[in-house]
């Protein structure tokens, strides 16, 4: 054993269990409204903070000290006092924007609850339906998407598409299929008014989620049904989205032939995925390691639960990716645009 190369593993090895101590405390620090509360206070201690956030100054004082020593808040051993910086408050207490990464973390918490579950899945093979998760690991995954849809969908992916977003602002027809939540949906919807947007989903909690946050926002150009990505209703659509889940389908190949026979002859089908290399040597990097691990756990056993099982994983690669819209029945594929995290897929037939 060479020592030198043991010592650099361990080394990481310390690092990511301080890694994953730490979104345990971030998620806690979320959930309890320490963070935000820390935000509004300025620096303070942690007496003071505890009133404020109506949380146990006792517990308080030890998870502040596991957040100062990992560096996700400020200590000022002069005043004994913590503080958020504008970089961590980013980070930690800014829900719902680009740069916030509580989703990412309630979504690995998920995980790691049902651990019992994960193990025996992983050892015998078989398949875990979506709907076998915890509801934190569904607001989880529409907590992280979201900022992310809301920064590139209207400014970014839709212009990147041929003649799309002329369409949509005089008023088109659009399936978003595997909506979740309906954080796509919704913003489509309210972005181009003059359009119809159906929401599809087959996780009927998901389907409640999207028409109440619909309902709340007074969003009245969207509609949502509870329905399989190969059975939605409806035809003439000119435009169809699936937004970081058509890896998880039973049947991925089965979900685009029914997408392109419902769309207009000259209708578009908007992918987005994972962004991924089309081997596994040019994903061995620190997003592939994260996206092979919630594929691991989510993605492919998710497939697995359904028809056909094909299990693509989250980094399955434009390739791959390709052929299964080949195969539905769109001879025309190419990536439009991509950001750091994801690429986006136009594909006609």
């Amino acid at each position: 054993m060479d020592q030198e190369k043991f010592e650099e593993l361990q080394g990481k090895v310390m690092e990511d269990v301080a890694g994953a101590i730490g979104v345990l405390m971030s998620y806690i620090g979320d959930q309890s409204g320490v963070y935000r509360a820390l935000e509004e206070a300025g620096p303070c201690s942690y007496k003071d903070l505890s009133e404020r956030a109506g949380v146990d100054a006792r517990y308080l004082r030890e998870w502040l000290s596991s957040n100062a020593a990992a560096g996700y808040v400020n200590y000022d051993a002069g005043s004994d006092s913590f503080s958020l910086s504008p970089e961590q408050a980013a980070i930690f207490a800014h829900d719902g924007e680009p740069t916030c990464m509580q989703g990412f973390f309630e979504a690995v918490v998920a995980q790691f609850a049902t651990y019992e579950t994960a193990v025996d899945v992983f050892k015998s093979g078989k398949g875990r339906p979506w709907s076998d998760h915890l509801p934190c690991c569904f607001c989880g995954t529409d907590r992280f998407f979201r900022p992310g849809y809301i920064a590139n969908l209207v400014e970014n992916w839709i212009p990147a598409l041929d003649g799309v977003e002329a369409k949509l602002k005089a008023g088109a027809k659009v399936a978003d299929i595997g909506c979740g939540h309906g954080s796509s949906t919704i913003l489509l919807a309210e972005s181009y008014p003059k359009s119809t947007v159906y929401g599809f989903d087959f996780h009927a909690p998901s389907i409640e989620k999207a028409k109440a946050k619909a309902e709340k926002a007074g969003i009245k150009n969207v509609e949502f049904e509870v329905v399989s990505a190969k059975e939605f209703p409806g035809s003439g659509y000119d435009l169809a989205c699936i937004f970081d889940a058509l890896h998880d389908m039973g049947d991925p190949v089965g979900a685009a032939t029914h997408i392109k026979e419902s769309l207009n002859p000259d209708g578009t089908f908007m992918v987005v995925e994972p962004l991924a290399a089309d081997d596994l040597e040019g994903n061995l990097n620190l997003l592939g390691s994260i996206f092979y691990g919630f594929s691991t756990t989510v993605c492919v056993p998710t497939s697995r639960a359904q028809e056909v099982g094909l299990g693509l994983g989250s980094q399955a690669g434009e390739k791959r990716l390709t052929e299964v819209l080949n195969q539905g029945g769109f001879n025309q594929v190419r990536r439009a645009t991509e950001t750091p995290t994801n690429m986006v897929l136009e594909a006609r037939a």
